[in-house]
């Protein structure tokens, strides 16, 4: 269930912020997300939508919009959106689990929680943060969709768990939808609008600015600094130098 998010991102990624998908990004992404369903199904269950399940899908669809959101700031530093989305989200849960009578566990239980989700959330979030940046929404929630596999794949490796076919089919579907994406070469001729801005950055074909005394040495480094009106054409993802229309 949780896996709809990475779907549910996509979706709105392309339907409301007419980020660019073609047939082949689309097919990509249904293997995967077919993969973390086979991953998901159990034969000796019926299948059935219950309250919980409806619930599920309403945090999914949220988590897409915030993904979204999150997508049109990805051009600041990723430290910084991490930090505010694990302060005011971290704030607002324990606020509600006090509110519901939780009481705070032993500080020892409170350092390993901190440890757990500063990898699994705060580093997760900063890799995220730049693969928005550079892949666009949809693209990064497809790759993203494959944690149920690495989740199953370290249960194997780990703990010892059985190989099976669903593991195994799962496996196939999700390459297939990853190939599909990584050997995708989408180019035609496009134009970069005047725009300034900042971000971490090299000199590139798309940063041929010139530089101030205020500006850091070395690169890559981060300052203010302007894109003239260009038509070219070269291999792109909708990055946060090509959101343009098709």
């Amino acid at each position: 269930m949780l896996n709809l998010e990475g779907v549910l991102t996509a979706v709105v990624a392309w339907v409301v912020f007419r980020e660019h998908v073609n047939r082949r990004i689309a097919g990509g992404m249904v293997a995967i997300a077919a993969g973390a369903m086979v991953l998901a199904w159990n034969p000796t269950e019926a299948v059935r939508l219950s309250g919980g399940a409806v619930l599920i899908a309403g945090a999914c669809l949220g988590w897409a919009i915030d993904n979204n959101l999150t997508r049109k700031v990805s051009a600041s530093d990723p430290l910084q959106i991490a930090a505010m989305k694990g302060l005011v989200a971290g704030g607002v849960n324990i606020g509600i689990a006090l509110s519901l009578g939780a009481s705070i566990p032993n500080p020892t239980t409170v350092g390993l929680a901190a440890l757990l989700g500063l990898l699994s959330y705060g580093v997760s979030l900063i890799l995220f943060v730049l693969a928005l940046r550079d892949l666009g929404a949809g693209r990064t929630s497809a790759y993203f969709s494959t944690a149920p596999f690495v989740g199953a794949l370290i249960g194997v490796l780990l703990l010892g768990e059985p190989v099976t076919g669903r593991l195994g089919v799962a496996a196939g579907l999700m390459m297939i939808g990853v190939w599909l994406h990584v050997s995708e070469r989408h180019e035609h001729e496009h134009v970069h609008e005047l725009l300034e801005h900042e971000h971490r950055h090299e000199h590139d074909a798309h940063h041929r600015h010139g530089h101030d005394s205020s500006a850091p040495p070395g690169e890559p480094h981060s300052h203010r600094h302007v894109h003239e009106r260009l038509l070219h054409s070269h291999p792109h993802y909708p990055d946060i130098h090509h959101r343009h229309g098709h």
